[in-house]
């Protein structure tokens, strides 16, 4: 692969990393307050029950989509083909979104449900994204690749929800177009872009055995993979009871608005960008990936308790700076499990990763929202005590010997790709 066809391709995945999260953002801004917004409608009033009941079952269904998905669709990738996956699992977004605004027109909530999930679980693909990424290398550096990715990345997250509140006037099915659309973007890049694979020689098998024996958490079996994400299924503990409830303390402990939650989660956001696409691959060169990666989660665990013991407006740095230290960790992370795990196939080790991630999120859901009930500011507490306590739990990946057959592994890697 020339170094000019890399470009390419790592251009074509950072727009579709673009597109994709924006259209997973793209309709958030606009669900909370049409649940609680007590109008006529099928939707919110299914069963009789409450709607934020009913606003926690669809904000939960894409994520457990999403788990499921990531967990088989980057082992599949690296079966089947990159491109080949994508392309299927793009057209399966494209029509996750459409059904999704049809059964939101049809006020029909098992079905808007159900449309969810199948969007979400074809959105698990973002692991093929990463691990098209790093395959990149040696022509780009892995660090460098990844850094730039995860910067389209929260790029989206901060297109989406702004796109969001502009089309709010129009109706939420809109904004299920307009996702539809960003996919098939996406999806005619991919096409036009990607060369497609060989598939890897294999026996045939039923696909629901494919499943069963090929998907990502069967890694887990492996026990230095096992004893690297107990480290990150705790901190993915922590730090998505902050992403999920620092918004709940702004409200509960400063009285902060929709408008002002939203100028603050712009400033995490443009920090996780500007850092992620410019220092963030050149912090572990100096200090080293255990060090950048644990140091990152002190610095970060840090930052929280601060700015729930200052007020405002000085709250506003620590809150800020902690898009920065979340932009390092979740660099390093991927680079280190590509370059200990990924001779066990690069889509299934980034796909075990987004399954945790996702499993977390729905986990932490529950048990953040019961924390609640003492205070939002607890639940910070919380988040903070998780990613300490994930730093006590690391342990480096890989024994000497396992490291000199990943360094052999990785260098079998460059030499196919170089």
């Amino acid at each position: 692969m020339e170094t000019v066809k890399a470009r390419a391709i790592l251009v074509t995945i950072m727009l579709v990393s673009l597109l994709g999260t924006a259209g997973i953002a793209l309709p958030y801004p606009i669900l909370s307050p049409y649940f609680v917004s007590g109008v006529d409608d099928p939707i919110i009033q299914f069963m009789g029950l409450d709607p934020k009941l009913l606003l926690g079952i669809t904000l939960a269904s894409y994520p457990l989509g999403t788990l499921f998905g990531s967990s088989v669709i980057g082992s599949l990738s690296d079966r089947y083909g990159r491109k080949k996956v994508l392309v299927i699992t793009l057209v399966g977004s494209i029509l996750g979104y459409l059904l999704t605004a049809f059964t939101f027109q049809a006020g029909t909530f098992v079905g808007f449900i159900i449309a969810r999930l199948l969007t979400g679980f074809c959105e698990g693909n973002i692991a093929i994204a990463r691990a098209i990424a790093v395959e990149l290398h040696p022509h780009i550096d892995r660090g460098r690749a990844l850094s730039l990715l995860y910067a389209t990345v929260y790029a989206g997250w901060l297109v989406g929800p702004l796109a969001g509140g502009y089309l709010a006037p129009y109706g939420i099915d809109t904004t299920f177009y307009i996702a539809a659309v960003a996919m098939l973007v996406s999806l005619v890049l991919v096409i036009f872009t990607l060369e497609p694979q060989p598939p890897q020689k294999t026996s045939q098998q039923k696909f629901r055995r494919e499943l069963s024996q090929n998907n990502s958490f069967t890694l887990l079996k492996i026990p230095a993979i096992r004893q690297f994400f107990i480290y990150y299924f705790i901190y993915t503990l922590g730090i998505n009871a902050y992403y999920e409830f620092y918004p709940l303390w702004l409200v509960e402990a400063h009285q902060f608005d929709s408008k002002e939650i939203g100028w603050i989660t712009v400033a995490i956001t443009t920090l996780m960008v500007l850092v992620s696409s410019t220092v963030a691959s050149k912090i572990p060169e100096y200090t080293g990936d255990k060090n950048a990666l644990l140091g990152g989660n002190i610095l970060f665990s840090g930052l929280i308790i601060v700015a729930t013991f200052i007020a405002m407006p000085l709250a506003y740095l620590p809150i800020a700076l902690t898009g920065a230290v979340i932009a390092v960790i979740n660099l390093v992370f991927p680079a280190m499990l590509s370059k200990y795990f990924g001779h066990y196939g690069e889509g299934k080790v980034m796909g075990l990763q987004v399954s945790v991630f996702y499993l977390t999120n729905v986990i932490i859901a529950i048990i953040g929202s019961l924390v609640a009930l003492i205070s939002a500011e607890t639940t910070l507490w919380l988040s903070a005590l998780l990613i300490i306590l994930s730093v006590l739990t690391f342990v480096t990946p890989a024994a000497p010997a396992d490291e000199a057959l990943a360094k052999d592994n990785e260098q079998k890697r460059d030499a196919e790709h170089g």
